[in-house]
């Protein structure tokens, strides 16, 4: 069993990568699993799993089980190869990709070139809708404004094939790990809802039926016998239960039916170390948390709009908030990534919008209230089975004591509810949003969130100025050079405030007497492929 503290989780961006190398071990799965099934916790998923069209915690956790990419990522975040047996470059635009050879889908699909290449195709067509889209904007091809296969894929063999870029991306190998992507087997493409229902993947788990996915309830998982990768587990299967709330997952935990839980409810931050002995962690982790607030609500569009984010923020006080409601276990935020990111720092210029100072708060608003007189109510939206009332009724107080309006939390019964009415731009108050990386850098934090277009970028943000800078950053293989130049993106995010950054999250979570061997990785999520139970 570990005991992990505060600072244990150190994570350093990878730059120039080009992974070389085996996946697998010589002696491949044997199918050496120990003791029966772990049963966690999870979230019912937005969307049926389809890889290119999930972007939230709840259904990336199965399909990062169910699925295995070119490359994984282990507890600290490095990149190692998973399907890929290498990938090259001599030029950090054009990439050679050559694949481990025999691997199938849990199908009997053989997983070859055109797996990926389709299954990216897939994923990057506008008419796809796909959530994921913008994590292939930068292969030759894509095209925001129409259709357009990805050209900069090009098949070699079944089991290598070329990747080129509209510009040199120094890390985006790094990037391969994420779900968007995963390869497909050709049978996804002849119904891809009834396959996003009861998917076919290749990674170290399986789905344990066709309808092994009980909406709103669980899904139940068992191991890929076939699998021969890096992540071999050592158990025999997940149950991953969606619970109503946290409290009801802790409750489980301390009777014993549940084995791992990676948040504990507010309500029990002060007493979980005690009531667990020495299964509990307490790690920093890749986890950002905010909340947006659209331009097209009204009294935010425009100067109106900015003094008003800008007000809102500093009426925040941050640092009480985490202390209570959180017993420390968040840090105030200082910018819009993560302290376990290589690159971040504490010292950008218009940070002070961040800090809380209700004179100041109060000047703002007065200021917006001389563009237009304010009316209404101000509430941040969120979902009552994460456990999120305590603090968004902690921040709404905050900002109704300072700047004397009408400020409360809008409850939504489940994530996919309001991810729904979010991600179709129905929702007409501020909403709770927040970031678990992809991968460990600091653009993951910015691009997918803020750049134009981009797939998560929930509060529709446009601004040039922001994306050259990031564009630019990505493109340079100087890590210290990009980092200085996301830096000053993110200047540009201070003065402007997309979203308000309230704070850095640390992993919370605990696991029973029943297993052992549990670690959290960089990003918070368990590495259930190494628990072992019984």
């Amino acid at each position: 069993m570990r005991r992990i503290g505060l600072g244990a989780a150190a994570i350093v961006a990878a730059s120039a990568l080009v992974l070389t190398g085996c996946a697998g071990g010589d002696e491949g799965n044997e199918g050496s699993t120990a003791g029966g099934t772990i049963v966690t916790n999870g979230s019912e998923p937005q969307n049926p799993l389809i890889p290119t069209n999930t972007n939230e915690t709840g259904g990336g956790k199965i399909l990062d089980a169910i699925f295995a990419g070119l490359v994984y990522y282990d507890a600290e975040g490095a990149a190692h190869n998973d399907v890929a047996e290498s990938i090259e470059t001599e030029d950090s635009q054009t990439f050679t990709v050559t694949l481990r050879e025999g691997l199938e889908f849990t199908n009997g699909e053989p997983v070859t070139s055109d797996s990926f290449i389709d299954a990216w195709n897939y994923g990057a067509l506008l008419s796809n809708n796909q959530l994921s889209s913008y994590f292939f904007e930068d292969i030759e091809g894509f095209s925001w404004e129409e259709d357009s296969e990805l050209t900069g894929l090009e098949k070699v063999s079944d089991t290598e094939f070329t990747i080129t870029l509209k510009q040199p991306l120094s890390d985006f190998p790094q990037r391969l790990g994420y779900s968007a992507f995963y390869p497909l087997p050709a049978s996804a493409f002849e119904d891809m809802e009834a396959f996003g229902e009861s998917p076919v993947g290749n990674g170290p788990y399986m789905l344990a039926s066709e309808d092994a996915w009980q909406h709103e309830e669980r899904i139940d998982l068992v191991v890929n016998p076939d699998y021969d990768g890096p992540r071999e587990p050592q158990n025999e299967g997940l149950e991953i239960v969606f619970y109503a709330s946290q409290d009801a997952a802790y409750a489980d935990l301390l009777g014993g039916n549940l084995d791992v839980l990676d948040a504990i409810p507010d309500a029990s931050l002060a007493t979980y170390q005690d009531d667990l002995g020495d299964r509990w962690v307490n790690q920093a982790a890749a986890i950002f948390q905010s909340f947006t607030i659209p331009e097209r609500l009204a009294h935010f569009g425009g100067e109106e709009g900015e003094l008003r984010r800008a007000a809102i923020s500093m009426a925040i006080d941050r640092e009480e908030i985490t202390e209570v409601i959180f017993e420390g276990t968040r840090t105030p935020a200082s910018d819009f990534t993560s302290p376990v990111i290589d690159g971040w720092t504490d010292s950008l210029e218009g940070a002070e919008v961040l800090e809380f100072n209700p004179e100041e708060a109060q000047a703002l608003w007065a200021e917006a209230d001389a563009i237009s007189p304010w009316t209404g109510s101000f509430q941040i939206a969120y979902n009552a089975d994460g456990g999120h009332q305590a603090w968004v009724d902690a921040t709404t107080n905050s900002i109704k004591n300072t700047l004397g309006i009408d400020a409360s939390g809008q409850p939504y019964p489940t994530f996919g509810e309001m991810r729904e009415l979010v991600t179709t731009d129905q929702i007409q108050t501020a909403f709770r949003t927040g970031w678990q990386a992809d991968y460990p850098g600091l653009y993951n934090f910015l691009g997918p969130l803020y750049a134009t277009n981009a797939g998560s970028n929930d509060g529709d943000y446009s601004n040039p100025e922001f994306d050259a800078l990031i564009s630019e950053g990505a493109t340079t293989t100087d890590p210290e050079e990009a980092n200085a130049l996301f830096q000053e993106a993110q200047e540009i995010l201070l003065q402007d405030l997309p979203a308000i950054p309230l704070w850095y999250s640390n992993v919370n979570g605990g696991w029973s007497e029943n297993v052992d061997n549990v670690e959290f990785g960089w990003n918070s999520v368990p590495l259930y492929y190494e628990i072992t139970k019984g």
